[in-house]
C-alpha cells in the first residue's frame, strides 16, 4: 500500500485517530540550555564549528561520546523542540510556507534545544536550502542537533558532504562522522541536574534506500548502529548503578513496529494517522534491542506527513513529529507545525504537545513509565 494513501480497509475505521485541542501553552523560556560535562562523560566541546571537532571517546571501556551534555533551566525545566520534514528548496515559492512556520514555531515556543529529525532539504542547491531553513535557529542562538533524513542526501551533495555542511552551521551539536557504523548523525545527547545524570536521547541516521537481497526497501537503522546504542546504554547504566537511565530515541523513518502497533487493539493512541507508516521491510532489530536494555522510553520520528500520533503500546512511547515542512512535498494534514517536549529534573515522566502555524495547541500530554492510558493523571507516590 502506497503509504501516502489513507488507510481505506476495515482495519482504517479502528485505526482512525482525533485531534485533542488544548488551551494555550506558557511560552516562557527562562535560560538557554548550554552544553556542559557530566563526571566520565566526553562532550562535543567545540559544537558549531566545521568538521574535524576532537571526537573525544567512543563506547568501550573509556567511555562513550557524547555529543552534548543539556542542563535544565533555573526552574527544573527544559523544552525540546522537534522539527521534521520541512523539504526546503531555497528560492522555491513553496518553501515558504516552512520557513514561516519555522520561524513562528520558535518564536511561540521558545525552545531550549532544537532536534531536527531530518528531511531538511528537497532539491537543490541542498547546502543553500540547508542553511536558509535552519537560519532561524541560528538567528535566536539556539543550540540544535540533527537526524539526518532519507531526501537530505538525494540532491547534489552526498549524505557525507551534506553532513559536514550541517554540522559546520553556528549552533549545531553533532559530532564528526568518525565512529566507524552506518550513517552520519549518531550521537548522544545527556542532559543532567543537580545530582547528575538525568536523561539520555539517542539520535540515529535512519538512511536512504535499501536493496537488501535486491528487495528495494525504505532506510534503516543497521545492526552496527544498534551494537553502538547497546554499548553506550551499557556503559550508562553502570554509571547509574546498574539502573537504566530515561531515554529517548530520535530518528527520521520509523521502526515496523509502528505498522504493528496500529493494528494492535491494545494500543492507545492520540492524534492522527493519515497513511501508512513508511517503515522499513526489514526489521533489524532496534525496537528489541531498546526494550532489552531497559532504558528507552520512547521512539520519535518523521517520515510520514499526514501522521502526528502519540500511541502507547507496550508500555512503550511510539511519536511522530508533526510535518513542519511545505508544499514542495504530500502534505494532506494541515496546518504545519512542530512537536515539543518538556522534561522536570528529576522526574521519569515527561510533558509532550503539538504546535500548530496559526497557534492552536494539541496533543497536550504528560507520559510516564507504566501508565495504562494517554490521559491518566500519574498516582500519587
Amino acid at each position: 500500500m502506497d503509504r501516502r494513501k489513507f488507510l481505506k480497509d476495515s482495519a482504517a475505521v479502528a485505526l482512525a485517530g482525533s485531534v485533542m485541542g488544548v488551551g494555550a501553552v506558557s511560552a516562557a523560556a527562562g535560560e538557554k540550555a548550554a552544553p556542559g560535562t557530566d563526571s566520565g562523560i566526553t562532550p562535543n566541546t567545540n559544537p558549531g564549528t566545521s568538521p574535524g571537532t576532537a571526537p573525544g571517546t567512543v563506547p568501550g571501556k573509556e567511555g562513550v561520546r557524547v555529543a552534548c551534555d543539556l542542563k535544565y533551566r533555573k526552574d527544573g525545566k527544559i523544552k525540546i523542540m522537534q522539527l521534521t520534514d520541512t523539504h526546503y528548496i531555497a528560492g522555491d515559492p513553496r518553501s515558504e510556507r516552512a520557513l514561516r512556520n519555522v520561524i513562528e514555531m520558535l518564536d511561540a515556543e521558545k525552545p531550549d534545544f532544537v532536534i531536527h529529525t531530518g528531511d531538511i532539504v528537497f532539491g537543490k542547491p541542498a547546502e543553500a536550502s540547508a542553511r536558509a531553513i535552519l537560519q532561524p535557529i541560528v538567528d535566536r542562538k539556539i543550540p540544535f542537533a540533527v537526524a539526518m533524513g532519507n531526501h537530505d542526501s538525494d540532491f547534489d551533495l552526498s549524505r557525507t558532504e551534506m553532513y559536514q555542511v550541517l554540522r559546520s552551521i553556528p549552533g549545531n551539536v553533532n559530532t564528526p562522522d568518525d565512529l566507524g557504523i552506518s550513517g552520519c548523525s549518531n550521537d548522544i545527547l545527556t542532559l543532567s541536574g543537580k545530582k547528575g545524570l538525568d536523561r539520555v536521547f539517542y539520535l540515529f541516521d535512519s538512511g536512504n534506500r535499501e536493496y537488501p537481497a535486491g528487495m528495494k526497501s525504505w532506510g534503516y537503522v543497521h545492526t552496527d548502529q544498534i551494537e553502538w546504542y547497546r554499548a553506550a546504554s551499557r556503559i550508562f547504566t553502570q554509571r547509574h548503578g546498574g539502573k537504566p537511565v530515561p531515554s529517548m530515541a530520535f530518528f527520521h523513518i520509523p521502526v515496523p513496529e509502528y505498522s504493528q502497533a496500529i493494528r494492535d487493539t491494545s494500543r492507545v493512541m492520540m492524534g492522527n494517522i493519515g497513511e501508512e507508516p513508511g517503515a522499513p521491510k526489514f526489521n533489524s532489530g532496534l525496537y528489541l534491542a531498546m526494550r532489552e536494555q531497559g532504558d528507552v522510553q520512547a521512539i520519535v520520528t518523521g517520515h510520514d506527513h499526514n501522521s502526528d500520533f502519540v500511541m502507547l503500546w507496550q508500555d512503550f512511547f511510539l511519536i511522530y513529529g508533526r510535518f513542519s515542512g511545505c508544499d514542495t512535498v504530500y502534505n494532506d494534514l494541515k496546518p504545519n507545525g512542530a512537536r515539543l517536549f518538556e522534561f522536570t529534573e528529576g522526574d521519569d515522566g515527561f510533558r509532550t504537545w503539538v504546535r500548530l502555524s496559526g497557534g492552536r495547541v494539541e496533543q497536550d500530554l504528560y507520559l510516564y513509565p507504566k501508565m495504562k492510558n494517554l490521559t491518566t493523571p500519574r498516582p500519587e507516590k
